[in-house]
């Protein structure tokens, strides 16, 4: 709340070098702060009485946007890439995924591999377990293994997660 939107009686003000002015009337502090030509901003509505500041209010809300744009550049999202594989897959195909597991690792982002079961493969998900544990043994140089090899319905699943 800035300006004539303040209702409250009495209010604490803050003058615009951050001085404690003590408790006046929200009039008074409306006064001091067109005399100024700043703006009177109400800082913390939940104090008794709330605390109000004499400040450029637009100055303010553009440096909040500026550090809020800062705060989005430097965060880093994270994707999780999908590598799927077939329990009946050859070595040099599998080679092939291990190195776009390696390059979505150094990137930084997640990996899930997962195995794909189609009609009587289901009887061999042991040889399913045994390329998952062999895919995380490949990539432990640069990748955690942060979901052990599971099975979700016809599928078999393991998340792997790049090293700190």
């Amino acid at each position: 709340m800035i300006n004539e939107q303040i209702r409250d009686k009495e209010i604490r003000l803050i003058n615009a070098d951050g001085e404690q002015l003590g408790i006046v009337h929200h009039k008074e502090g409306l006064r001091l702060a067109e005399q100024q030509g700043l703006d009177l901003v109400k800082i913390s509505p939940g104090a008794k009485p709330p605390v109000c500041k004499i400040m450029n209010y637009s100055k303010y809300k553009f440096e909040q946007q500026k550090k809020e744009k800062e705060a989005r550049k430097k965060q880093k999202t994270i994707s999780i890439k999908e590598l799927r594989l077939s329990p009946n897959i050859d070595t040099h195909d599998i080679n092939v995924k291990i190195k776009k597991a390696l390059e979505f690792l150094k990137n930084g982002d997640k990996v899930k591999v997962s195995i794909r079961f189609r009609g009587r493969e289901m009887g061999y998900t042991d040889v399913a377990y045994d390329i998952l544990n062999d895919f995380a043994n490949a990539v432990s140089e640069y990748g955690i293994v942060e979901k052990a090899p599971k099975m979700e319905a016809r599928s078999m699943a393991m998340f792997l997660g790049p090293k700190l």
